[in-house]
């Protein structure tokens, strides 16, 4: 086999495994990796500003925002003004929110992380440096991502799940950046 293909092979397998965890945390929590991170979040805090939580996870506080509709609908998180700031906006999670804590998979990047903070530092900056150049080989580097190992929109409300139409859009997106 030549090594382009094992190459492919590898990120393939990454792939598929970011959406195999996101259907097992759809289906146990029905939350996405976002979604349960920012509920982690939270809970590590009790409460949290808007601005304090778009910092801890990475995220665009309109990210952030369009993420807490979606939980409050659900009535996992709810949001109050702060007593002395009234322009301060605390996020806090409900006792639902806190029972799907309880019950949700370990985040996929926790794991990774432990792995990858047990490597040698020359072998850490060795896996950055490759999968920074995998990145930039796909037209990739630009794209604004987050810590977070899921597939999809950052803020969609669950994880994609029919990829063959979502392979035919993204297909399509990059033939037509291709022709301008």
């Amino acid at each position: 086999m030549a090594r382009h293909e094992d190459v492919l092979i590898a990120l393939r397998q990454i792939i598929r495994a970011t959406d195999l965890y996101s259907r097992k945390l759809s289906k146990v929590s029905g939350l996405t990796s976002p979604q349960l991170l920012i509920m982690q979040a939270i809970s590590a805090h009790g409460e949290i500003t808007m601005g304090d939580l778009a910092n801890e996870v990475s995220l665009s506080q309109a990210t952030i925002t369009t993420i807490l509709d979606r939980l409050e609908k659900r009535e996992l998180v709810e949001r109050k003004r702060g007593e002395q700031d009234k322009r301060r906006v605390y996020a806090h999670l409900t006792p639902a929110g806190d029972d799907i804590i309880d019950q949700a998979p370990t985040p996929l990047q926790d794991e990774f992380i432990e792995r990858f903070d047990r490597l040698e530092d020359w072998e850490q900056s060795l896996i950055l440096s490759s999968l920074q150049r995998v990145a930039a080989m796909m037209n990739a580097g630009d794209i604004d991502a987050s810590p977070v190992l899921d597939l999809g929109a950052i803020d969609r409300a669950q994880p994609a799940v029919d990829m063959s139409s979502r392979r035919e859009r993204e297909a399509n997106s990059f033939s037509k950046t291709d022709q301008k």
